[in-house]
């Protein structure tokens, strides 16, 4: 019966996954603007077949440097969209001033093309970027392959969540940012959908799993209230960078909040590492309660804390180094022109960044003593408890 039930639990937790984000993604872009994005004209992929023509020129940005640009005419077979099959002409732009730019173009190269207007590039197509996605996707299937050998059935339904956790925020959660929905709502759901659906697929409906829920939850409600108290003390303006900017220009007619973008960044970025923390104690302090000949609630709590002091000192430094990881080189260059280091630290960019690794960490860390306590109440039967005098 209980494998019956598991069976039931996994194939429903499957099933309104799939209508969730299907019909989640069909509300969200059922809307004038990306009706817009649908019609206009695609990039293609395409494959370089012949170099025909590249002109090189000089010109001088100052008395010192001087910019070396190549500009370069290749014949390209389109591998994809309505044209796949065809061949066009493209153009590529390369000068010497991006230090690291892309490389000249070579037979055999798989670039993306992106329509152009004609007299200025002297084609209809212009290069974007080299296809970088199928060494990205080799890697995706590597990763999954090692987690089938390592996990076997848990492997699997590792994959299944991690798909479904993707989906949801790509497919639901930014269509309806673009869609003008309430992003503080929108954010909080999406984290919601996350949790009960990985805690199902993975382990199924069981008293593991509700413990897990509960510290996970706890946890990045923490998480939440600290960014969105933190949002108001630090008075937070949401314009961090360049591209924040940017979301201000999108012309779909709706107002983006960026200061509820940084709230939805920090919980989104903490409930990894919050399930993460939430599933390790809830599994050891089962396998503590079922070894143990005398489990009580008081001893329960006492090896959830001891366990997760051990977690604590390692769980400590993830969101720090992943956040400062991703924008190293944002970092790297505020270091490089401010001779402040008060200036520094008081730039929004640097504070969000702060304020997203330590919200998130304070998350981390109340989840501990949450979920400890959790499974304490959860594990130890009420009569058990009352025999004990707890």
């Amino acid at each position: 019966m209980n494998k019956w039930k598991s069976v039931l639990v996994y194939g429903l937790t499957v099933l309104i996954s799939v209508l969730l984000i299907f019909f989640g993604n069909r509300l969200y872009t059922d809307t004038p603007f990306f009706h817009e994005l649908r019609d206009a004209e695609k990039p293609v992929r395409a494959k370089v077949l012949e170099v025909l023509d590249k002109r090189d020129q000089s010109y001088s940005i100052d008395d010192e440097n001087t910019v070396e640009q190549s500009e370069i005419v290749f014949l390209a077979r389109v591998l994809s969209g309505e044209k796949k099959g065809g061949t066009v002409t493209a153009n590529q732009v390369h000068d010497s001033y991006a230090a690291n730019g892309a490389k000249a173009v070579e037979v055999g190269d798989k670039v993306m093309l992106y329509p152009a207007d004609m007299s200025i590039y002297n084609a209809n197509w212009v290069l974007g970027e080299y296809i970088r996605s199928d060494g990205v996707l080799w890697l995706c299937a590597i990763f999954f392959v090692l987690i089938l050998l390592f996990g076997r059935m848990k492997g699997f339904h590792t994959i299944v969540s991690l798909t479904f956790t993707a989906l949801s925020v790509f497919l639901v959660f930014v269509p309806a940012v673009l869609a003008g929905e309430n992003i503080y709502l929108s954010s909080i759901l999406v984290c919601i959908f996350i949790i009960v659906m990985t805690l199902l697929i993975i382990n199924g409906w069981n008293r593991k799993s509700f413990v897990a829920a509960v510290g996970c939850a706890s946890g990045v409600l923490v998480a939440g209230i600290l960014a969105f108290v933190m949002d108001r003390v630090l008075d937070l303006t949401g314009v961090v960078d360049e591209t924040s900017v940017y979301l201000q220009f999108i012309s779909n007619g709706i107002t983006i909040d960026l200061r509820a973008i940084i709230f939805a960044g920090i919980i989104l970025g903490a409930v990894g590492a919050v399930m993460d923390v939430a599933m390790s104690l809830a599994s050891s302090l089962l396998e503590v309660y079922q070894v143990s000949e005398t489990p009580s609630v008081r001893g329960i709590l006492r090896s959830g804390f001891n366990i997760g002091r051990d977690i604590m000192g390692t769980m400590a430094n993830t969101l720090i180094l992943a956040y400062i990881g991703s924008s190293l080189s944002v970092v790297l260059l505020l270091v490089a022109y401010n001779s402040s280091m008060l200036a520094l630290f008081n730039k929004e960019m640097i504070v969000v960044e702060i304020l997203q690794a330590v919200a998130g960490s304070i998350g981390i860390l109340c989840t501990i003593p949450l979920t400890s306590m959790a499974a304490a109440l959860t594990y130890v039967p009420r009569k058990k408890q009352e025999e004990i005098g707890e």
